[in-house]
C-alpha cells in the first residue's frame, strides 16, 4: 500500500511508466485499517476506485483527517472475495500486504484488511474486471515468483504492468445498472507525467 499517492488536480492517480488505466468507479464506500494516525488505525470515506493494470487506487471526496487517497498494487492484494449479504451492500473485502521502504524491515509493517462496498448502482461491471486481472497478475507473479531466488530483492509491484489487458477491456461486460466508466483510451491529462517506483520522490517527466 501507500497512502495518499500523487494525484493530478482533478484527482486522477499520476500514472507510473507503462501504467494502463482499465476503470474507475464513483460511490463507493472504501475501509482499510491500520492507518498511522488515524482513528484506532481504521479509517471509512467515500470516493471514487480506480483500477489499472498495476494496482487500485481510492481516492476520497473528502479527506478523512490526513487520509485522502490510498494505493493498493495488485500483486499485493490476497485473500479478495466478493461478497453479497442479504441485508446490506454488495462489497468486496481483502488483504493488502505494505508497500516496504527499502531501507526498512518487513517486520515493522503489518497486513491491512481492505472492503469496497458499492453503495450506489450494482457492481456487474466492475467485479468481473477486478476479479478476472486480479487471477491474470497473479498468474503472472506465480511465474515471475518461480524465476527468482528467495535471496532476491522484493517483489516490485510495478512488474504487474506486463500483465495484458487490453483483450480482457474489450471483452468486458458492461451492466447497465453499473455506473463504472471504462476507459476505451488513456486520460491525457498531463500525461507526459509518470512515475517510476512507489518510493517517495518528486514525479519524472516521461
Amino acid at each position: 500500500m501507500a497512502l495518499n499517492p500523487q494525484l493530478f488536480p482533478n484527482g486522477m492517480p499520476v500514472p507510473f511508466e507503462n501504467e494502463m488505466f482499465v476503470l474507475s468507479r464513483d460511490g463507493v464506500e472504501f475501509e482499510i485499517d491500520k492507518i498511522s494516525g488515524s482513528n484506532g488505525g481504521n479509517v471509512k470515506a467515500k470516493g471514487t476506485i480506480y483500477l489499472s493494470n498495476i494496482r487500485m487506487v481510492f481516492v476520497a471526496s473528502k479527506p478523512v483527517g490526513s487520509f485522502a487517497a490510498f494505493d493498493m498494487p495488485l500483486l499485493y492484494v490476497h485473500g479478495e472475495k466478493f461478497n453479497q449479504p442479504i441485508f446490506f451492500c454488495n462489497n468486496i473485502s481483502g488483504l493488502l500486504e505494505p508497500v516496504v521502504p527499502d531501507d526498512q524491515h518487513r517486520a515493522l509493517y503489518s497486513t491491512h484488511s481492505f472492503k469496497i462496498v458499492f453503495k450506489e448502482g450494482g457492481c456487474g461491471t466492475f467485479v468481473p474486471l477486478f476479479l478476472n486481472l486480479i487471477a491474470s497478475v497473479k498468474q503472472y507473479s506465480q511465474y515471475f515468483a518461480h524465476s527468482v531466488s528467495e535471496t532476491a530483492p522484493r517483489l516490485d509491484p510495478l512488474q504487474a504492468a506486463q500483465t495484458p489487458v487490453e483483450e480482457m477491456m474489450r471483452h468486458a461486460y458492461v451492466d447497465p445498472n453499473d455506473p463504472t466508466r471504462i476507459f476505451l483510451q488513456q486520460p491525457t491529462t498531463e500525461s507526459q507525467l509518470r512515475r517510476r517506483t512507489y518510493q517517495s520522490q518528486p514525479v519524472d517527466h516521461f
